[in-house]
């Protein structure tokens, strides 16, 4: 008996990494001394002498179910880049920049265009960002997925001065939410959206959206990396932040915030994207359960004190949406 008669094949794993090793590759700086094709990647920690006080900062996720949703469409080149991005937004809550990304692909089958088309897209995504794709593992296991499920994951390490973290530990009654604005559902509620468009016609035109269901909804998760640069080197000063993912502002906004304080978040502040609104038209999703699910427009929310947000907002895009107020939770108004 072979290995492909139990439903693992070896040569459609090799071909797929054979045929993204050039991407993978590219996205190597001088710190990465071995990578692609050995037991474990090498990255040379030489790159952080020049710092005071480096802590290492680390991060794990998935794309959940939008992997579903994307493999129904017959396009999965975008889920890289929701990997890599989501991972990011959440380094940068820490006050943290990326040292290097760890991936994690699994299937039932591995099918080489699927897989070949992952690890490009992967490889893309860090490269854009100047994130070393350091290495990973790549795993076909029938019985443990249904058939024609695939499992995407990845691990980001990056570091932050001890002196620079951010967290709740620095806000104070008065500082200034502003969002910078999602690109859409990003990578959270994808089991309630499948279940929302099932049987509709993911590429007919709709008119409300001015696109497709399939553009909408397999829009790359949004990456704040060079925003939170720019504000950075500008010496903005920024206290904590909240990456709005799963449990949308209830669950996602008190993680930034200390013992005592919470926010007020005013409605009509910024401009909701118009796939929220479709589909909860589309589902009848009562309000409340639509914050809870999705991040309604709002990627990234900085707490900042109040005299910075104008010199903020001439540097990105963003929103005045909130403040910090006594009191505990989210209070939308």
């Amino acid at each position: 008996m072979r290995y492909e008669e139990a439903g693992v094949n070896i040569e459609a794993k090799a071909e797929a990494l054979k045929r993204a090793k050039e991407a993978i590759a590219a996205t190597y700086t001088p710190s990465v001394l071995r990578g692609l094709g050995a037991f474990g990647g090498l990255f040379d920690a030489m790159v952080l002498k020049g710092m005071a006080h480096p802590v290492l900062v680390a991060t794990t996720d998935g794309v959940g179910t939008k992997t579903l949703l994307a493999l129904e469409a017959g396009e999965v080149s975008g889920l890289g880049f929701d990997l890599v991005h989501h991972s990011v937004n959440d380094l940068l809550a820490q006050g943290a920049t990326p040292l290097f990304f760890l991936d994690y692909l699994a299937a039932s089958r591995l099918e080489e265009g699927v897989l070949s088309a992952l690890l490009t897209s992967l490889a893309e995504a860090c490269k854009a960002l100047s994130i070393p794709l350091l290495g990973g593992e790549t795993a076909e296991m029938p019985g443990v997925y249904r058939e024609g499920a695939w499992d995407i994951a990845g691990t980001l390490v990056g570091v932050v001065e001890k002196g620079e973290i951010l967290g709740p530990e620095r806000v104070r009654e008065g500082d200034v939410l502003l969002a910078l604005p999602s690109s859409g559902p990003h990578t959270n509620g994808y089991s309630l959206i499948r279940k929302v468009v099932a049987g509709q016609d993911l590429e007919a035109f709709i008119p409300e959206l001015g696109e497709s269901l399939k553009a909408a909804l397999l829009r790359p998760h949004r990456a704040y990396l060079a925003e939170f640069l720019r504000l950075k080197e500008a010496g903005v000063e920024i206290h904590a932040i909240a990456h709005i993912t799963g449990g949308g502002l209830p669950e996602n906004l008190p993680r930034a915030l200390p013992p005592g304080l919470g926010a007020e978040v005013y409605r009509g502040s910024w401009p909701v994207p118009p796939v929220f609104p479709y589909l909860q038209g589309l589902g009848n999703i009562p309000e409340e359960e639509m914050y809870r699910v999705f991040n309604m427009g709002l990627g990234l929310l900085l707490i900042l004190p109040e005299g910075e947000a104008q010199r903020a907002l001439t540097l990105v895009e963003g929103f005045l949406v909130g403040k910090v107020v006594r009191g505990a939770g989210v209070v939308l108004l």
